[in-house]
């Protein structure tokens, strides 16, 4: 996996001060994207053990809240496959801190529907480590400057819980 850019001191993308990993690959190519370098599967960095290393690194400091996953597109099989690790042992490392991912894929049909789009054999894993999901394509038409967290109103947030039934925070 690649990614287009890490933003340490995050303070746009979820609650608090986060480090923001945007990884590379997107099949979503929406209208109106703020990100279409990172739509490329091959753009960016390389995504290694050493930049696990400075991600985990990052969240340690106290005042760092957690980590986000956006993109590009972190739902994409490949890039689930490839963030796995890193989220696994960010919650064993810093288990009082939250994970954040964006995705363009909608919660019930795309990601946890065995027929979803994104669904595949490390997903239910995946979700085990994500704290809040921000999901729903960006729609330019619905684009509402107002929105915390969000870039148009059918995107939802979604509290994600052990039990794989998600709680409608915003939405």
């Amino acid at each position: 996996m690649k990614y287009a850019k890490i933003k340490y001191h995050d303070i746009a993308n979820g609650l608090g001060v986060r480090t923001s990993l945007f990884v590379s690959g997107c099949t979503h190519r929406c209208k109106g994207c703020f990100n279409e370098i990172a739509w490329d599967f091959d753009y960016g960095e390389e995504f290694t053990e050493s930049t696990i290393e400075n991600i985990l690194k990052s969240c340690e400091e106290s005042f760092v809240s957690g980590l986000t996953l956006l993109g590009g597109e972190p739902m994409e099989p490949s890039n689930q496959r490839a963030l796995l690790p890193l989220v696994k042992r960010f919650k064993e490392k810093l288990p009082n801190k939250n994970i954040w991912c964006y995705s363009g894929y909608t919660y019930e049909t795309d990601i946890v529907s065995i027929e979803g789009r994104t669904h595949c054999e490390i997903t239910d894993e995946f979700l085990n480590y994500i704290d809040i999901l921000v999901d729903g394509e960006f729609r330019q038409e619905l684009y509402d400057i107002s929105l915390k967290f969000r870039g148009s109103r059918n995107q939802r947030i979604l509290k994600i819980h052990e039990e794989g039934c998600p709680e409608l925070l915003i939405g």
